[in-house]
C-alpha cells in the first residue's frame, strides 16, 4: 500500500494575514508564504475578479487554503472583523504582515487633513490594531512572527511626502516596542525597509519622464533611480517576500526588533 507523502514545507499548517495583499509586494509575500505551506488571509482593494483569481491560484498551486477579506483598514471595527475571520477559519494568526499603505503628495501647508488622517489610520494605527488583536493567540501558542513594512523613507525625508515619511518612521519605533514586549515568547517583530519597487505608479512617472525629457526607457530608469539606489535597479518584490519568509523560518528566530533594509544600498549611501 502506498504511504501518504508527508508535507515537510517550512510553514505547513500556519496561518498568515497579509494586509494590502491583493497585488504588488503584499501578494508576492502571500505567494511566498503559501509556497511554504502557509494558509493565507488576503486583504486589500481591487477588481473582484482579479482578487478571486489570485486567491484561487494560491489554493490550486500550493495546496493551501486562501481566503479574502475586504476590511477597510482605516476603520478599527473592520480590522477586528478581519482578525476574527482569520481566527475562525484557521484558529489563529501565526504570521502577521502589515503591508497596507496609502499616500498623498502635497506640501505640509497644503496637505488635505482628511488625507493625513487616512494615512495615520492605514499606515500606522492599523498595525497597532492588528498586532494587539493577533498577539493573545500568538502568546497562547508561544509562537508568532510579525513583519511591519516600513521603507527607506523611515530613515530619509523628501518634500511633499509628510504622511508617508511620518508613518514609515513611526513604524520603526512601533516595531521595537512590540519586540521587547514579546521577547520572552517565541514571537518576533521586525520591520523591512524596502527601496523603490517598480509599481504602476512609478511606471507612470517613468513614462512621464520619457515623454518630457525625450529619453530612452533605460535612461529614464537610470535618471529616476540615481537619487535612490546605488545598485541602479528596482527592488524585486519577490526578494522582499524572500526576506519575510526567512524571518518566519527557523533561521529568523533570534532576529527581533530589527529594521532591515532591502534597498540596493540606498540607506547606506
Amino acid at each position: 500500500m502506498a504511504t501518504e507523502k508527508k508535507d515537510t514545507r517550512m510553514l505547513t499548517g500556519k496561518c498568515a494575514l497579509v494586509t494590502g495583499s491583493t497585488g504588488g509586494i503584499g501578494f508576492a509575500v502571500a505567494e511566498a508564504l503559501a509556497r511554504e505551506g502557509c494558509h493565507v488571509v488576503l486583504n486589500g482593494f481591487g477588481a473582484a475578479d482579479e482578487i478571486e483569481a489570485g486567491r484561487r491560484r494560491l489554493e490550486t498551486e500550493f495546496g493551501v487554503s486562501a481566503i479574502y477579506h475586504g476590511a477597510d483598514l482605516a476603520k478599527p471595527g473592520e480590522i477586528a472583523a478581519l482578525v476574527e475571520t482569520a481566527n475562525r477559519a484557521f484558529g489563529a494568526v501565526d504570521i502577521l504582515v502589515n503591508n497596507a499603505v496609502v499616500r498623498h503628495f502635497a506640501p505640509i501647508d497644503a496637505f488635505p487633513v482628511d488625507k493625513w488622517d487616512q494615512s495615520i489610520a492605514v499606515n500606522l494605527s492599523a498595525a497597532f490594531h492588528t498586532v494587539r488583536l493577533a498577539l493573545p493567540k500568538m502568546r497562547e501558542r508561544n509562537w508568532g512572527r510579525i513583519v511591519n513594512m516600513s521603507s527607506g523613507y523611515g530613515y530619509f525625508a523628501e518634500p511633499n511626502r509628510v504622511d508617508y515619511v511620518t508613518t514609515k518612521t513611526a513604524l520603526l519605533g512601533f516595531t521595537r516596542a512590540v519586540a521587547v514586549e514579546v521577547a520572552r515568547h517565541d514571537i518576533t517583530c521586525n520591520a523591512l525597509c524596502p527601496g523603490t519597487v517598480l509599481t504602476p505608479a512609478i511606471e507612470a512617472r517613468i513614462q512621464a519622464l520619457i515623454e518630457r525629457e525625450h529619453l530612452s526607457r533605460e535612461a529614464a530608469v537610470e535618471r529616476y533611480l540615481t537619487a535612490r539606489q546605488p545598485s541602479g535597479r528596482f527592488i524585486a518584490a519577490e526578494n522582499i517576500a524572500g526576506l519575510v519568509l526567512f524571518l518566519c523560518g527557523p533561521a529568523g528566530r533570534d532576529i527581533t526588533g530589527a529594521s532591515l533594509p532591502i534597498d540596493g544600498g540606498w540607506i547606506a549611501s
